[in-house]
């Protein structure tokens, strides 16, 4: 019975096996994770090596020049800034709310099926169908014109299926709990929304609007069917050049136009435009991912 106290705890045959298992397993999820990675850097690091010429502060804010041949993409800039964040005014609280309605409000049936159905749906549907709805219902229905207006109802009606996805289950994941302690001391169900609900599922929210966002600033053929334009001419560090009425440049356009419709551009302007337009993207996103991390750590639960 006087065994040796450091073999009590010898490992078992069965013991190893798993642990080499894990220990397998874990590299498998490293080079997976290794593989989404890498590649993504490789791509960003051959980017901003072949952009290097001309990118800087300057090319940002200066005008495009010599038939957008040579200069900078400012008009471009501010047009996609135009058509993300009217499109986001438009198609965030309408999701948000839409989204409320089926997850707090409606009643699960028949009809409501066939709408989360269609809201699934239309997550799914290509960028160029978007493209032609928003021509025939936009410019042409609604008589708005080719017109930043169209543009960005284009890119709102695009985007509206995965702000109101991701806003129902973040909704969902608030525990029923907290819902019926509140109806317990009297509040009435938008009270329990409005001050128990939306405040604990924010962070979820905000995950729909940051893939609104990079999906709306990257989109070309929606922009190029109901509102962008080849050259605009716009004075340099203007913040307003744009009515919603008019035609805009837009960065994905601007893309498109130099890197296969404009003989004779800079080699490395195509590349800068692209390293502006996913900086954009990432700016954006890092910000709203900020603001989602502060918010989830105030939860208390």
């Amino acid at each position: 019975m006087n065994a040796d106290p450091n073999k009590r705890f010898t490992e078992t045959p069965m013991v190893r096996r798993k642990l080499c298992q894990e220990a397998i397993a874990k590299w498998i999820f490293r080079i997976m994770s290794a593989s989404m990675i890498v590649p993504l850097l490789l791509i960003l690091g051959y980017l901003i090596q072949r952009a290097w010429p001309s990118l800087s502060v300057g090319f940002i804010l200066d005008v495009p020049i010599r038939g957008i041949k040579d200069g900078g993409i400012w008009p471009a800039f501010v047009g996609t800034i135009y058509l993300v964040f009217i499109s986001l005014a438009v198609s965030a609280p309408i999701g948000i709310l839409a989204a409320v309605y089926l997850n707090e409000y409606a009643k699960e049936n028949w009809f409501n099926r066939i709408i989360n159905l269609a809201v699934i749906n239309l997550a799914g549907v290509p960028s160029i169908v978007h493209a032609l709805f928003g021509l025939g219902a936009f410019v042409y229905a609604a008589k708005f014109g080719c017109s930043i207006i169209s543009a960005s109802l284009t890119l709102a009606i695009m985007t509206l299926p995965v702000i109101i996805a991701s806003t129902r289950e973040s909704l969902a994941s608030v525990p029923r709990t907290f819902r019926e302690a509140c109806w317990n001391v009297g509040a009435t169900r938008w009270q329990t929304i409005r001050a128990i609900v939306l405040p604990n599922s924010i962070s979820g929210i905000l995950t729909g609007v940051i893939l609104q966002v990079s999906r709306a600033a990257g989109e070309t053929a929606p922009v190029m069917f109901t509102g962008a334009i080849y050259f605009k001419a716009v004075q340099k560090g203007d913040l307003f050049p744009y009515r919603l009425d008019e035609q805009c440049m837009a960065l994905s356009t601007h893309l498109y136009n130099i890197s296969t419709q404009v003989p004779g551009v800079r080699e490395s302007i195509p590349f800068a435009t692209a390293v502006v337009l996913l900086g954009l993207v990432l700016v954006v996103n890092a910000a709203a991912i900020i603001l989602r991390v502060w918010l989830r750590n105030r939860k208390k639960w």
